[in-house]
């Protein structure tokens, strides 16, 4: 992940079902690469700089766990710990869009705050 600092934005995915189309498109537009990411029985990609290969964004198939994200990038923004975050988010009148999940030394999910926008919330260094 790229940056650390609590409520900055350390990664950003798209979520939507024809993810190899898209994924072709940004790649063309602004000359990303591409690198595969094993999920169950498919691929997701992670686009990447092409001079330093540091992933720049996820784009995803809109399929298993990720069948109930919204079809929109997603900011993950940092927390200190995921479990407290969702506590604030639930009592200030938010709601929790996606499960807890995790994996690779960080756990996220997917919010929408009161006025419906939707962002994701990820805490780095857990599993």
């Amino acid at each position: 992940m790229p940056q650390s600092g609590m409520g900055r934005i350390v990664w950003t995915d798209l979520t939507i079902p024809n993810a190899p189309q898209v994924r072709d498109f940004y790649a063309q537009v602004f000359g990303w690469g591409v690198e595969n990411v094993e999920v169950d029985d498919h691929h997701d990609f992670t686009m990447t700089d092409p001079a330093s290969g540091d992933g720049i964004v996820g784009v995803c198939h809109a399929l298993g766990e990720n069948a109930t994200q919204p079809p929109q990038w997603i900011n993950y923004f940092s927390v200190a710990n995921l479990d407290d975050s969702i506590k604030a988010v639930e009592q200030n009148g938010g709601k929790v869009i996606t499960p807890v999940r995790g994996g690779g030394g960080f756990r996220f999910c997917v919010i929408q705050d009161p006025g419906g926008a939707v962002c994701g919330l990820m805490e780095m260094g857990s599993a």
